[in-house]
């Protein structure tokens, strides 16, 4: 049986989401809506093994261990504690994670 995960968004994350929505909303409201359930069937998605994506090459400087999963340009990025995932940003991939 596989490993269920609880997933959590920070209030950060979910401020990620918000700018997300409105950024292409400003063009189609359709689209933001469709991309941003989108990013959520992902997220929703580390609910098992959560380990199978990639450790993010910032942890060298942060000294920590995220994760990131890439959806088209935008990283995912969160940790996870015990059986929790917790989504800590949802930024474009051309950004430099900041915590």
């Amino acid at each position: 049986m596989t490993k269920k995960y609880k997933v959590n968004l920070t209030q950060l994350a979910q401020k990620d989401l918000e700018q997300i929505y409105y950024y292409i909303a400003d063009d189609s409201i359709k689209n933001a809506r469709n991309f941003i359930l989108e990013l959520e069937k992902k997220i929703d998605s580390l609910n098992t093994i959560p380990e199978r994506h990639p450790l993010i090459s910032e942890n060298e400087y942060f000294g920590t261990e995220y994760r990131h999963l890439i959806h088209k340009k935008y990283r995912i990025v969160y940790r996870i504690s015990d059986k929790t995932v917790f989504i800590l940003r949802v930024i474009h991939g051309a950004m430099l994670l900041e915590v």
